[in-house]
């Protein structure tokens, strides 16, 4: 795959074939060495019916279901344009909350080991059922309606909570008769859970501030103690994924699509198959709103008994989800269905559908880095690419199963906490497939973001504890 460096940062990949953009990636020669595959899928990604601009990738890519992760897309709502599940994946809505404490880390250091045992009874992990709330009758649809409002509603948090979370706590266009009987049953008994793979909770101390005032905005400080939360809409999501992948697999034909790749399944958004689609994705998207709420709820019940200490929410941010969006393309306003799988909205200072307080700074972006290593909290900028979109994360270099023939569970933990690093894993092999050698230099992703002016560095965070399933 023949990439052209227009800039440092940023790569082109003319179109071929039938691609009807160019692709775009974001990332430096390193973090691409071996992106051979996944640099495919992009260009697989640009034969989409009416996808505009380019076909992005994020320095953070690597092969996934259909899109690579780290890809973003956009497609003409208004002129036939798609949408394909394989751009948003199967964990829909999966996404990162960041908590700052009202202490430092000498205040917590007596009540720390009390702390971390605390999150290891109260977090429920791993593959299968369990979570912090076991909805009653009906309560269900109210969750996939609500999100994070309906637990606040009843309880599980502050208004706060709503403000600084994207779309206010929940997307107001979900159709929970989309939702099918398998995806209600898997969902049904995991709401308040972190799930298993690279899902975690972190506590994390802030090293260094690089912007002071969106630091100021956003409520962190150096010294300041951090939780960190990861997960996303668990069995419910995939099975939502699962579901109209299959229906939108049949429809194609009928819409004389056709794609490269089956696994990149597409329907108009304006169809009867996309409208369920985009109806079914919002209401996994506000299950995954609920369970971090409901995480954030019982890590704060933890400090609150264990410490005295409150946690207040920085901010909630998806890095999997379809969302139509107003950007400019070709000198005009477009609506648009922006894809982001393993992506992150980042939108600019001044944006209106930033929350008062947070205006003038630009939308908050967090960064979980890998375990042992630092996380990073970003802000979007004016003129930011990508329909105001940039890195979520580290990014995979290594298999789960190669990742877990180079160290074992309980040596890998040894190793961190010799770094002064608490670990309180579900599983031994779950930590494993986790060893921070699995995943690029989180430290390089960011750089290169920022490098290629889709976002700026506002504090970095350092590990003080895991959770893990």
């Amino acid at each position: 795959m023949h990439l052209v460096e227009e800039t440092p940062y940023r790569f082109r990949l003319d179109p071929h074939g039938a691609m009807r953009v160019p692709g775009v990636v974001f990332a430096s020669r390193d973090l691409i060495a071996d992106a051979e595959q996944s640099l495919q899928q992009v260009a697989n990604v640009a034969t989409l019916p009416g996808i505009v601009g380019a076909s992005y990738a994020m320095p953070d890519i690597h092969w996934g279901y259909g899109f690579p992760i780290g890809g973003v897309a956009a497609t003409a709502v208004d002129e036939g344009g798609v949408i394909s599940p394989g751009g948003v994946g199967f964990d829909i809505s999966c996404g990162v909350r960041l908590l700052a404490a009202d202490c430092d880390r000498a205040r917590l250091a007596p009540a720390f080991a009390t702390v971390m045992d605390g999150l290891d009874r109260a977090i429920p992990r791993g593959a299968g059922p369990g979570g912090v709330w076991r909805p009653g009758p009906g309560e269900l649809d109210h969750i996939l309606e609500g999100g994070a409002r309906y637990a606040v509603a009843r309880g599980y948090g502050e208004e706060r909570d709503l403000v600084r979370c994207e779309d206010g706590g929940a997307v107001d266009d979900a159709e929970v008769r989309e939702v099918g009987e398998r995806a209600r049953e898997r969902g049904l008994g995991q709401v308040g859970s972190l799930g298993s793979a690279n899902h975690f909770l972190e506590v994390q101390q802030v090293s260094d501030v690089y912007d002071e005032s969106a630091a100021e905005a956003y409520g962190i400080t150096v010294g300041q103690i951090c939780v960190m939360i990861h997960c996303g809409s668990r069995g419910l999501g995939h099975q939502i994924c699962t579901d109209h992948v299959r229906v939108m697999d049949r429809a194609m034909a009928r819409y004389r699509i056709t794609v490269p790749d089956r696994q990149l399944a597409c329907t108009p958004v304006d169809s009867p198959e996309g409208r369920a689609y985009l109806g079914a994705m919002a209401a996994a998207a506000n299950y995954g709103r609920a369970n971090r709420q409901l995480l954030a709820y019982a890590a704060r019940e933890v400090f609150r008994r264990a410490a005295g200490v409150h946690l207040s929410l920085v901010y909630d941010v998806s890095h999997n989800l379809a969302k139509l969006e107003t950007h400019p393309v070709d000198g005009r306003p477009r609506r648009l269905c922006v894809h982001r799988k393993g992506a992150t909205r980042a939108f600019p200072p001044r944006h209106p559908d930033l929350p008062a307080d947070l205006r003038e700074a630009g939308q908050p972006v967090l960064i979980p880095g890998t375990m042992g290593t630092a996380s990073y909290v970003l802000a979007g900028v004016a003129g930011g690419d990508a329909f105001a979109s940039t890195c979520h994360g580290a990014g995979r270099r290594m298999s789960r199963h190669q990742a877990a023939r180079t160290v074992t569970g309980r040596e890998l933990r040894a190793r961190l906490e010799r770094a002064g690093i608490a670990v309180r894993p579900r599983s031994w092999r779950g930590l494993s497939e986790e060893t921070p050698e699995a995943y690029k230099d989180v430290g390089a992703v960011v750089a290169a973001s920022e490098g290629a002016g889709l976002c700026r560095t506002v504090a970095r965070l350092v590990p003080l504890g895991v959770v893990k399933g």
